[in-house]
């Protein structure tokens, strides 16, 4: 009897264990897509953020430019596509998604978002082979001023 006792336990402990583990699987970060219908590279940016655990829900505005603006993206740090999450922080340009995460997980108290410029060689979105050309992903603050927030020296850093 203590032994089926035990055996109950085990199973009662287990159970509940995997549920709390099924529980705890974080959901998934939703970002809403600003981009050109016709843009490849930018199709590519939002299956690399969906294969690393963003969802992604793309609009396709008449004016992308004046959609940037609006967000406050300065237009030297200007790119191709921009992503904003439901805290209102954007991500313009092909920012790697560890990256986003990273910013999400402690977003600077005067940041409006992350920005890199141009379209990078080898960044998310931008694969070429195996060419990597180094950039660095800019933090842009609420005052409109830039910093960098992170250096991508090779392919691997973006991962």
């Amino acid at each position: 009897m203590i032994v089926f006792k035990r055996i109950l336990l085990l199973c009662v402990f287990l159970s509940s264990g995997f549920a709390f583990a099924e529980s705890a699987a974080p959901a998934a970060t939703a970002l809403e897509v600003f981009k050109s219908p016709s843009c490849g590279c930018c199709g590519k940016w939002v299956k690399h953020l969906e294969d690393n655990g963003f969802t992604a829900s793309v609009q396709h505005p008449s004016n992308l430019n004046e959609t940037k603006a609006a967000l406050g993206i300065p237009a030297n740090l200007s790119s191709c596509h921009t992503g904003v999450s439901a805290e209102g922080y954007f991500f313009e340009g092909h920012v790697p998604a560890s990256v986003v995460a990273k910013f999400l997980s402690q977003p600077p108290a005067d940041a409006a978002g992350l920005a890199v410029p141009g379209m990078p060689a080898g960044s998310p979105g931008m694969e070429m082979g195996g060419q990597f050309t180094p950039y660095n992903v800019m933090l842009v603050k609420k005052d409109g001023s830039s910093e960098i927030f992170a250096s991508m020296m090779s392919y691997s850093d973006q991962f």
